[in-house]
This record gives structure tokens, C-alpha cells and sequence, in this order.
């Protein structure tokens, strides 16, 4: 019987050339000087265009942005004609550029089912759909080269998002679901280590109300739903069953570099006082491990704040 694994994982690779800076960042031609300022001005960086794609930009700025270019064509004698000709093929190259990317999206890792028809056939179909209320945000000609460039944007979250409209799809069909949501059994700490947890953590002015996973030394990628497990592979935390609300206007978690953005991104979330973590290791790219002690003072912080049925988390990247 054939398995397929569900197009969930990020394959993170990204197709060498001028397109990428020194930190791996997408660079557009020098020639569009007022592409690059507008992305600069508005703190935004691409996530992607016809020659590479960066995955973690997405979810730090919570917004896909790709560009496309075109081509004036020379068969078109009026300047005018192939400018308007030029920019409509590069809104088309990005367009496509992000139906590719949104094929491979990540929505959790390592899920298996068998054949995966279904599931292939859903998020196809969800991004067939998407793609057509992307928002073009910038268009730029060049005279000289009869170039033109266009970024279009999809924003990550919110009522209008792509993750929102996947997360409907997800809840509102049950093989989805089902194929979505781990079968692993919740942590249950012995009431031993609880208690002695209760004591360490009593010691705190407050208690906690919001976790930071520091990754940095594991190979793991943000998704729709990244998840925590234990060593033995029992669930602390499965954005899954957060709230459909929270997740369509937060996501499952904030994506940063350092632990003082990640403190920034859970303060905006109202959280002042984060429970820091180190993880232990990497069921898979998106799913991360924590060590017996740290679980347990993980599900201990959680009984009191119930931060994470509010997706209060903010995972740390290297």
C-alpha cells in the first residue's frame, strides 16, 4: 500500500544565486531602487519570487510577499502598451510563484495517511482559491530595460489569511482533521514531580503566562502548527486544539532569532512573565522535544496560566 506524507513539511531549500543576500534574504535587481526602498520603509522582507523562497521571513513579518517580473514585448510599438503589458506578466509570474510555494506550505510535520489523496486534493484546492485574492502592493517599470516587477502580498493571519482559510478547511473536514491532529497521548506527570515543581515555581513573584522554546540547536522550521512533545513522544503542546479564533488571529506561536524579539512578539500578547525552555531535540522539522524536567515544569506552568490553549508561545530559531 503506497504512503505519501501529507504536503505539510517545508522543503527548505533554496535555489543558489544572485537572488539571496549574505543572511539568505531575498534581493531584487538593483535596478528597481523604489521596489527595495518601499520594502524597506514598510519593514518587510520577501518571502519568495521566481528564484528562491524564504520560509521564516514569512512567519516573523506574518506576511507571504513575493514578486514577479515581465517582459515588454517588442512586437507591442506603443510604449504605454508594453509597460500595461509588462506589469500584468508580472503580476502573473508572482502569482504563480506563490500557488508553488502555498503547494508545499507547511501545516504540521511528519503526518502519514495512507494514499493521501484527500488530503492532497483539499490543500490544492485551498490554494487554487487563495490565489486569486492576493493583493498586489507594489509595480514598478523600468523604461530602459522594459522591465517591469510586481509584489503581491497574502497576509499569514487574520479573518482574510491563508492560514485562516486552511484552518477552516482543517476543522471543517473530520478525515482532514483527523489526519492533521496527532494520536499521541497528553503528558501526565506523577504527582510527585508536580508538587515538586509547585515548590521551584513558588519562588516566582507571578506565575507564568507564556512559554519561550529556545531552537536554536535544532533543525526545526515554523509552520501552521508546530508542536511539543516529551522524549517518549507524549503531546505538551498540539495547536490543534486551540481555538479555530486564536489561531486564524495569532497563529500557533510567534517566530524570532533572539530571545529578546520573542519577548517582544509574547508582550504583545500581553504576556509578562514567559516560562524559557531549551528543547531537547526534533521529532521532525516542526515538531520539537523537551526533557523530562522541563516537561513537567512546562505542564505545571500551564495548569496555572493556561497559556498555551491561548497559543502564548514563541519558538526561537537558529
Amino acid at each position: 500500500m503506497k504512503r505519501a506524507l501529507i504536503a505539510l513539511l517545508f522543503t527548505v531549500t533554496v535555489a543558489a544565486g544572485s537572488a539571496f543576500g549574505e543572511e539568505g534574504t531575498i534581493k531584487l535587481d538593483e535596478t528597481f531602487v523604489k521596489a527595495n526602498e518601499w520594502l524597506s520603509k514598510n519593514n518587510l522582507q520577501l518571502t519568495g519570487g521566481p528564484t528562491g523562497r524564504n520560509d521564516e521571513a514569512a512567519f516573523e513579518q506574518e506576511t507571504i510577499l513575493f514578486y514577479g517580473e515581465g517582459y515588454g514585448n517588442p512586437a507591442h510599438t506603443n510604449p504605454a502598451q508594453r509597460e500595461g503589458m509588462a506589469k500584468r506578466a508580472a503580476v502573473v509570474t508572482a502569482q504563480r510563484a506563490v500557488a508553488e510555494y502555498l503547494e508545499g506550505f507547511a501545516i504540521v510535520g511528519a503526518t502519514e495517511v495512507d494514499q493521501g489523496v484527500i488530503v492532497r486534493d483539499h490543500i490544492k484546492t485551498a490554494v487554487a482559491s487563495f490565489v486569486k485574492g492576493v493583493q498586489v502592493v507594489f509595480e514598478d517599470y523600468n523604461k530602459e530595460k522594459e522591465t517591469a516587477i510586481a509584489i503581491i502580498k497574502i497576509g499569514l493571519h487574520g479573518p482574510k489569511g491563508f492560514g485562516s482559510y486552511l484552518y477552516e478547511k482543517l476543522n471543517a473536514d473530520p478525515l482532514l482533521k483527523k489526519a492533521m491532529t496527532t494520536d499521541k497521548p497528553a503528558f501526565k506527570p506523577a504527582p510527585s514531580k508536580i508538587e515538586e515543581v509547585k515548590v521551584e515555581q513558588a519562588r516566582q513573584d507571578r506565575p507564568f503566562d507564556g512559554l519561550i522554546i529556545d531552537a536554536t540547536e535544532q533543525d526545526f522550521r515554523p509552520a501552521l502548527i508546530n508542536r511539543i512533545f516529551t522524549a517518549k513522544g507524549e503531546v505538551l503542546y498540539d495547536p490543534a486544539k486551540v481555538s479555530q479564533k486564536v489561531l486564524v488571529e495569532q497563529g500557533c506561536g510567534e517566530y524570532t532569532n533572539t530571545l529578546e524579539k520573542a519577548r517582544a512578539a509574547l508582550a504583545s500578547r500581553g504576556v509578562t512573565n514567559p516560562l524559557l525552555l531549551k528543547a531537547s531535540g526534533a521529532n521532525n522539522r516542526s515538531d520539537l522535544q523537551v526533557s523530562d524536567e522541563d516537561a513537567v515544569k512546562l505542564f505545571t506552568a500551564n495548569e496555572k496560566g493556561g497559556f498555551l490553549g491561548g497559543a502564548k508561545v514563541a519558538f526561537v530559531l537558529k
